[in-house]
C-alpha cells in the first residue's frame, strides 16, 4: 500500500512540479483563413508580424506549431484565449528539460 501510495504522490510531484514548462500549441484547422490566424497571434501574443506569419506558417504547413510557454496556469489562459478567437488550442508539458 505504501509503495502505490508513493507512485501516486510522485506522479502527482510529476504534473505540478515547475522545472518543465508547459506549452500552447496551435493545431491548423480548415476555417481561419492564415491572416487571420497571423493576426490572433500578433493580437494575443504581441508578436511581430513577421514572428506571426512564421509561427501561421508552421502551423499551416506542420499542422501546429507551439504558440506560448510557461506556467500551467498561463498556458491553460493562453488556450481559452485562443479559444475565444475560434483557433484549436491545446497545452501540454515541454519535451524540452527535465
Amino acid at each position: 500500500m505504501v509503495k502505490t501510495k508513493s507512485k501516486i504522490e510522485e506522479e502527482i510531484n510529476a504534473i505540478f512540479s515547475t522545472d518543465r514548462p508547459w506549452v500552447t500549441i496551435v493545431w491548423d484547422d480548415p476555417v481561419n483563413l492564415m491572416t487571420y490566424v497571423t493576426y490572433v497571434f500578433m493580437e494575443l501574443f504581441g508578436y511581430t508580424k513577421a514572428k506571426a506569419t512564421q509561427l501561421m506558417m508552421q502551423v499551416h504547413t506542420e499542422g501546429k506549431a507551439i504558440v506560448s510557454s510557461g506556467t500551467r496556469e498561463e498556458m491553460e489562459h493562453d488556450v481559452a484565449r485562443l479559444h475565444e478567437f475560434g483557433l484549436w488550442a491545446t497545452l501540454q508539458r515541454s519535451d524540452t528539460g527535465k
